[in-house]
This record gives structure tokens, sequence and C-alpha cells, in this order.
């Protein structure tokens, strides 16, 4: 168990993780998925006892891995009274039900546990709302024997949110629910776009990147508002838009719900709106966690996924945030520098001031180079302020 992820809740519900090693998925890149994966589990508020993983050409069909492999999971449970059974895919409503059966426990996959997350965190009736339709999409093709040797009533990591009573009903019912969450949505969409229209022709600014890279806790240091930032996966799902003035230069900044790899369609079809922001931004500060041992990964995540919301070229740049928690090996620079710290001449140096044409080296938590990021940003927002109001004078 890595250290920070030990609740102090007695009663948190145990469980393992399983992934695979494929082809398409090498060992080093799965145990990653599944540390993620346990992120996930601490975020929802289990405690992981084991992690397994399989190497397989692709999935098992029927049951995800092997027999044998099954079966020593399923003796792992029985020996320690583990809760539920966490896998790093998304099921299909038959390995599912073949799952639940030998292993006799709640099973989850990865899907499932985000969508559990997002109802938990849903604060506003727009959240809510996207996350009870994700929830239906989700459980409508999984509604046949499913769970049936379990008590649905007694909750749990999994059974939270909408959803909870509704699961027993027919497909019908289930599909009507969908559609009338789906003319809900529209309805709110139409009053955000109205909401979007009136806030002028500020520049906009939408800070974009990873669940848990810091984003929140940058919007709280530029607007000086008080967004909610914790060290859990996707501490805020609503989109916050806060006016920011930089020098004497006004802008609009929002800070966007994090991406994650695997992310279910569902959701992403449901948070559309909420991505607007993404799409209708002049520019958008790409944040990392440079402490993070894949942050290259993510960086390719993010960027996929926001290629697939906004086919329109804008101006971007990357922010290297949590700089005070970088420790890489001086291997990993391509250079050796004298001592043992980072300094920001040293990080300007190295292949990630490459990544893209403008970048900046911050640690949003203890101020460090804000200054120099804010000047970007001026720059930034200036120019594009300067096309559109040619005739205005006071930024001259």
């Amino acid at each position: 168990m890595e250290k920070g992820h030990i609740t102090s809740n007695k009663n948190a519900e145990t469980a393992v993780l399983i992934g695979v090693i494929t082809s398409d998925q090498s060992e080093e890149m799965t145990k990653e998925y599944i540390d993620e994966l346990e992120f996930l589990a601490h975020t929802a508020g289990a405690i992981t006892k084991r992690k397994f993983s399989q190497r397989l050409d692709k999935p098992h069909n029927k049951t995800y891995l092997g027999k044998g492999k099954l079966e020593e999971v399923k003796a792992y449970i029985d020996e320690n009274g583990i809760d539920i059974a966490i896998f790093d895919d998304e099921l299909s409503p038959s390995q599912l039900r073949n799952i639940e059966k030998i292993l006799d426990i709640k099973v989850l996959d990865r899907n499932n546990l985000i969508l559990d997350i997002f109802a938990s965190r849903a604060k506003t009736a727009y959240a809510k709302t996207q996350v009870e339709l994700a929830q239906y999409q989700y459980l409508y093709p999984r509604l046949t024997k499913m769970w049936t040797h379990l008590d649905r009533q007694k909750g749990g990591i999994g059974m939270r949110g909408t959803g909870e009573t509704q699961i027993e009903t027919d497909r019908r019912i289930i599909q009507q629910k969908i559609t009338l969450l789906k003319e809900k949505l529209k309805k709110i969409d139409k009053q955000m776009s109205t909401q979007r229209s009136n806030r002028g022709q500020l520049v906009r600014v939408a800070l974009v990147g990873y669940t848990n890279v810091g984003k929140s806790t940058i919007m709280n240091m530029l607007s000086k508002s008080d967004v909610f930032a914790e060290n859990k996966l996707f501490a805020t799902l609503d989109t916050t838009v806060r006016k920011v003035v930089i020098e004497n230069l006004p802008f609009l900044l929002s800070d966007t719900v994090g991406f994650i790899r695997k992310l279910p369609h569902q959701l992403v079809e449901s948070f559309k709106s909420t991505l607007d922001e993404v799409r209708e931004a002049d520019i958008l500060i790409h944040v990392l966690d440079i402490s993070h041992p894949f942050f290259e990964d993510q960086f390719k995540v993010v960027n996929e996924t926001i290629a697939e919301i906004d086919k329109t070229e804008k101006k971007t740049f990357v922010v290297f945030n949590k700089i005070d928690a970088y420790n890489p090996s001086p291997e990993s620079l391509g250079y050796h520098p004298e001592g043992k710290t980072f300094a920001l001449e040293e990080l300007k140096k190295t292949w990630m001031a490459k990544l893209n044409d403008q970048c900046v080296f911050i640690s949003a938590k203890d101020k460090t180079n804000v200054e120099a990021f804010k000047s970007l940003i001026y720059k930034e927002t200036k120019d594009i302020f300067k096309k559109r109001y040619p005739y205005h004078n006071f930024l001259y």
C-alpha cells in the first residue's frame, strides 16, 4: 500500500484490484494503471488490500482473467473477507455476471468506480443530472440478472447516487428515465449557453489537464477565490468561472473537470456542455504535474481528449506544476546538474521545456515562479484583446 492511501475509516470497504498485461499494454503501464485504480478506489473510500495482474494476449471473453488466476483471486478474497473486486477495464455484462458468480462478492469495473466517484462529488443540479444520466446509460445493458445474489440496499461503493432502487425495474422504465434526463440537460445546456453569451467579449482562458494536477489550486491563486481543492481525483466536477485581472487586463478564467485515461464514454457524452468551456476558450492552459512519473502519458491523454472535443486550433501553453515535489534521477533529465536540487534554470534546459512553444515551471502550492506565469498569461491575453479591440487604448 502506498503512503497516503490508507483511510482511517474502520468501516471502509476492502478491495482487490485486477488488471491484465497485454501486447498493447506493457507490464510497467499496467502497474501504473492499477496504481491509478488504487487512487480511484481510495477516493471512493475503499482500502486496497492486494493487486493482481495476469499476462494475456487479451482479456478473456467470459471471465476477463484465466481460470487459474481467477481461482487465485477467489482464494485470497475468501481468506481475507474482501468486500469488492475492482477491474481496471470495462467489463461486458456477461463478464460481470460470470465473475460475480465465481467470486461471490460485489464486482466493479473502472467505469463503474469512476461513475460512483462522480455521483458522490456532484454538488449542483446540473452535475447531478449529468452523472445520473451517465449511470443509467451504463446500467441499461447490465440490468438482466445483475447482482442477483446481493442485497442492493446495503449501499457502499458502486451503489451510490440515483440507480440504487431502479436497477431491478424493467428496461422500458430505465429508457424513459434516460430520455427525460436528456431533455432536462438540453434545457440546462440552453440556459448555460445563454449565460456564456452574456459574458461579453472578454478574453476567455481555460485550465485543462489530467485530474489532480493542481488546476483548482492555480485557479485559487490567480483569482484569489476559494475553489474546492484536495489531493483526490475529481475533486471538482462543475466548471468554475472567475473574472481575473492581471495588471490592468481583465479576463475570464475557467477551471474544467479533470481528464483521466479510460474515461467512461457515458461521462464524456454527459459532460459535453461542461467541456464547452474548452471549446469556447481563446487560450488553453494545459497544467501538468511534473512530479508524476507518467506525466508524459497524462499529457498525451489530455491532448487526445481535447482533440475529440475541439477540432479548432487555439493558443495553448503548458504549465509544469508541482516542481516543489519534483525529484527525478539526473539521467531522466538528460544531463547531470550540480547538487541535488533542480533549479528553475536547470529545468529550462531540459527536454521538457521543448514540449511546447511556450511553457513555464511553477509550484502553485509554494507560489514559486508565479509572476513569470502571470506575465505569460498577460502577454497572451493582451495580444488577443488588442486584435479584438484595436481602438482600445488603455493597454498601450
